[in-house]
């Protein structure tokens, strides 16, 4: 894993901003960037929509695949307060993003190394590169906080 950059940085506090919207639901957000320009921003809504599909990261390739007009979503970075599950990483290799950066591992369910490994070379698909650990205190405690207040 590389090293972040700056702007690295100033997005990942987009996802956390986001995260912190996400009221009822576990606090994760996403913000998807093409070019240094935000194109696409999640947050967890499943209990909000009851769709088992609404994490972040999935909405966020959905408003960045309609902002683009198509589902390739080429040169564009991922970020998100939380590693990756299985739905959401695959989705994330499908849409051909180039670059996946994220902030709190997610040793139960996390596709990015943690519990599993979803971006592993040898797939026919581009593996995005990536990033983990980046402003990893701040999104874990919001998740932390989250449960310790819902008791869940």
């Amino acid at each position: 894993m590389k090293k972040p950059h700056t702007t690295d940085l100033e997005r990942m506090q987009l996802a956390l901003e986001e995260a912190k919207k996400c009221g009822k639901d576990v606090p994760v957000g996403c913000v998807i960037v093409k070019d240094g320009v935000v194109i696409g921003i999640g947050r967890n809504e499943r209990e909000t929509t009851g769709d088992p599909t609404a994490h972040a990261e999935i909405q966020a390739i959905r408003q960045a695949a309609q902002k683009l007009g198509g589902w390739r979503l080429e040169n564009t970075t991922i970020y998100s307060t939380l590693e990756p599950c299985p739905m959401c990483a695959e989705a994330i290799i499908q849409s051909r993003i180039q670059k996946l950066v994220f902030g709190a591992y997610d040793p139960q369910s996390g596709a990015a190394g943690s519990a599993f490994n979803l971006f592993c070379p040898g797939r026919i698909y581009p593996i995005p590169e990536i990033v983990g650990g980046l402003l990893e205190q701040e999104c874990q405690n919001l998740l932390v906080e989250f449960f310790k207040a819902s008791k869940r």
